[in-house]
């Protein structure tokens, strides 16, 4: 795409994103979707804020018996049942690639402009709920997080970072991690578990081990996957030669060529299905999410 400098399909301003406050006041962390059982029920696409213990008291009848407090009977020697609360509040990470392959599209806007309104809207979403936002914001030489805290200041801290991420390169905090794999297993120790964590990626380099770290993190954490995509990467057009590079590596694609346009779209479907499949495994939600895309439509899904 040739577009200014400034064009907001390619770069991410402070007010694009501060702008953004308004629309997600609709918004929320819960999107009912048909539950994939013969029950018909719904269940939430975003699990809630979840429940925390606040006290024991004697069993009752009715109680659900799986919420007995064996160790408060065994001591007192009379049946006790755990009482729950909600949560007032719940952390959210937002953790967000803006990698060099990020910032590319051939239609619509740039990945890595994708990632960052998307990355917006949730954090004021998560404003909007009195939730503590924090998140990480990693690079192909350098990574950093923010703390979950509450308030505006907050969320425009995170937003700054987002729109000027050339103050990241030399912060005394920054670290140099290059790979997905180190990315995530940095998130293992910022993420608090029970966090509402959504990593917004195009998942490049999701390599085995990584898949491992995201296991990890959704053990511990309410895991959204985001996965950012080019139509360029679903499908190349009709005809022409095209020429991909990684690193050193060049390989060039014959569009003319049936079998090397199905490998092509094969390769992508592969991607997306490895995601798909991690994340119905390890109970995480999934959203695909393309450059051509309204991200609020997304999120309302």
């Amino acid at each position: 795409m040739n577009h200014a400098t400034d064009s907001p399909y390619t770069t991410v301003s402070l007010k694009m994103l501060v702008d953004l406050a308004r629309s997600a006041v609709g918004l929320t962390f819960h999107h009912s979707v048909i539950r994939a059982k013969q029950s018909g029920g719904y269940i939430s696409r975003f699990k809630g804020r979840g429940m925390e213990f606040d006290q024991a008291r004697l069993y009752q009848a009715g109680d659900d018996i799986r919420s007995i407090d064996w160790r408060v009977t065994a001591r007192t020697g009379k049946t006790h049942t755990k009482i729950f609360r909600e949560e007032r509040e719940r952390p959210v990470f937002i953790s967000v690639d803006q990698r060099h392959a990020m910032h590319f599209a051939s239609r619509g806007i740039f990945k890595s402009v994708m990632a960052a309104k998307i990355a917006a809207l949730l954090a004021w979403v998560a404003h909007h709920h009195g939730d503590r936002c924090g998140g990480q914001l990693f690079f192909d030489t350098h990574c950093k997080e923010l703390k979950p805290q509450n308030g505006k200041q907050a969320v425009l801290h995170f937003l700054n970072l987002l729109a000027h991420p050339a103050q990241l390169a030399t912060a005394p905090s920054s670290n140099e991690y290059a790979d997905l794999e180190s990315v995530l297993h940095r998130l293992l120790s910022h993420a608090r578990p029970s966090s509402l964590l959504y990593l917004i990626s195009d998942f490049r380099g999701l390599t085995p081990h990584a898949q491992l770290q995201l296991a990890k993190l959704a053990a511990h954490c309410e895991v959204v996957l985001i996965f950012i995509y080019d139509p360029l990467e679903e499908s190349l057009p009709n005809s022409g030669c095209y020429q991909f590079t990684q690193n050193n590596h060049y390989v060039t694609i014959n569009a003319n060529h049936a079998e090397q346009q199905k490998a092509y779209k094969d390769h992508f479907l592969e991607k997306k299905q490895l995601l798909q499949t991690l994340a119905k495994q390890r109970s995480m939600v999934f959203i695909p999410v393309s450059t051509q895309a309204d991200p609020l439509t997304c999120l309302k899904m």
